[in-house]
């Protein structure tokens, strides 16, 4: 069991920055690829960037691309989303998620290969 809390959300203005976190525990966390997904109002959940255990290999969605980092500290147990040029159309709940892998260059794209979510944070950008 994997439990994950996100922090780092809040309200900023469009073409300002946020740096997401999400702190693991109760597994090693290293032994997870890690993944941001946000579902914005009245939307479904999208994938938004994923990296691997170790940390060498990372993908991210069209729409977040060049402006969105994803990132861990394995020894910190956390990953973290540095977004920076937000847009209005940034504003969702953002999940981070994790999915047990022995491959550690491996990294998921979709959301049903998570095993782990937390509770979400929400982001607000205003235009």
């Amino acid at each position: 069991q994997v439990q994950l809390v996100e922090s780092g959300g809040g309200l900023v203005q469009a073409g300002g920055s946020l740096r997401l976190s999400c702190l693991a525990s109760g597994r090693t966390f290293s032994m997870y690829a890690m993944g941001w997904f946000r579902q914005a109002p009245g939307k479904e959940r999208e994938f938004a960037a994923a990296i691997s255990r170790s940390g060498g290999s990372t993908d991210y969605a069209d729409s977040v691309k060049g402006r969105f980092t994803i990132s861990r500290d394995n020894a910190k147990d956390t990953v973290y989303l540095q977004m920076n040029s937000l847009k209005p159309e940034d504003t969702a709940v953002y999940y981070c998620a994790a999915g047990i892998t022995v491959d550690y260059r491996r990294k998921f794209v979709a959301a049903g290969e998570y095993d782990y979510w937390g509770q979400g944070t929400s982001v607000t950008v205003s235009s």
